[in-house]
């Protein structure tokens, strides 16, 4: 019986508010990190934490993680499309707010993201999104830390070593 990958963090980094609080939570469960941009990013040395600069190309990032991202994994991205392409190969997606992605919600989430790309760019609406504020750093702490959990339960534990 061959033991499962451990849960990895994929984190779309270039413009990724939360990287710090990413890095402390998975030291504090023992995950592995892939930082993944577009071009060079700095990430602290640890041996848990891995940085990719996956190329200048359209969506380069994007594409590294959803090529590698397995079901167990987690993926943390503002990216709607990315989530989508994440959600649907079995991963548990969180936005930098702790907004979770989920099967339920991504058709819905990516239809109303590019129904607002279609309105911006015909000039009916001219605003971003709101401000990034503390209480999204903190409801995206409990989501990660909720989301982890979660997934060390659904794994199987392993054998239990015989007696000797």
């Amino acid at each position: 019986m061959t033991e499962a990958a451990p849960t990895r963090i994929y984190v779309d980094a270039d413009a990724c508010p939360v990287k710090d609080e990413i890095y402390r939570v998975a030291e504090r469960h023992g995950l592995p990190v892939s930082v993944v941009a577009g071009s060079f990013i700095r990430v602290p040395t640890h041996p848990l934490i891995e940085r990719i600069a996956a190329g200048s190309g359209m969506d380069a990032a994007d594409d590294w993680i959803a090529e590698r991202v397995q079901p167990g994994d987690i993926v943390v991205t503002a990216d709607v499309p990315l989530a989508s392409r994440c959600v649907k190969a079995g991963a548990e997606v969180l936005a930098p707010n702790g907004k979770p992605f989920s099967e339920e919600s991504i058709g819905m989430t990516l239809a109303v993201r590019n129904l607002m790309t279609d309105l911006r760019s015909s000039g009916e609406i001219t605003g971003g999104p709101r401000g990034f504020t503390p209480r999204d750093r903190s409801a995206f702490l409990a989501a990660l830390d909720t989301t982890i959990r979660r997934i060390a339960r659904r794994r199987p534990s392993p054998p239990a070593q015989p007696q000797t």
